[in-house]
């Protein structure tokens, strides 16, 4: 098998994350090159550095991967979809729509309609905040150091950790992290 096109690649399962604080860009400009000779895919390849630095030559990280997005759409969908079988289920039983019997339907549609929004709402909010899991790295950010996160399938992982410690030992490994799904 090749390395980097396993199954669990293809099927989008869950992966990995490793983190990698680069000390400069020199550095991960190196180390994207070296993670694609390894074959890792760009789209699983994120830097996030300070505010305004010229990323050219990497794979910066988007909102999926530096912002509360995700949790704030799935909170928002959960909350809304509650309100809205609420509100639903109160206009259906007291304002019938055709007749005296109460509208199921209009309830279940309300109830979408509610997570719809509140996911759409909440993401709003949860694009602007700061992912919890990038906390730790702010002032190593703010200092000028780059991070890097790989999200890989677990038979990879110790792979490209050794490749990047060997590689790379001016940058510092600050961990692992199981359960990224494939589209963060």
């Amino acid at each position: 098998m090749v390395p980097g096109s396993s199954q669990d690649e293809k099927e989008g399962a869950v992966k990995r994350r490793i983190y990698w604080l680069m000390p400069d860009l020199a550095s991960a400009r190196r180390a994207m090159r070296d993670l694609l000779q390894a074959r890792v895919d760009v789209a699983h390849i994120h830097f996030a550095g300070p505010e305004g630095m010229d990323m050219t030559g990497l794979h910066a990280a988007n909102v999926w991967q530096t912002s509360d997005v995700v949790h704030a759409a799935k909170t928002g969908w959960t909350l809304g979809t509650a309100c809205g079988i609420a509100a639903g289920l109160v206009a259906a039983l007291l304002f019938p729509l055709v007749g005296e019997e109460p509208e199921w339907g209009f309830a279940a549609l309300v109830g979408v309609l509610g997570g719809v929004v509140g996911a759409w709402s909440a993401s709003m909010v949860g694009i602007s905040i700061p992912s919890p899991r990038l906390q730790r790295f702010e002032g190593a950010i703010a200092q000028g150091q780059i991070l890097l996160m790989v999200d890989l399938p677990a038979m990879r992982v110790r792979e490209i950790e050794d490749l990047l410690q060997t590689a790379h030992p001016e940058a510092r490994f600050e961990g692992e992290e199981g359960q990224i799904p494939a589209f963060r």
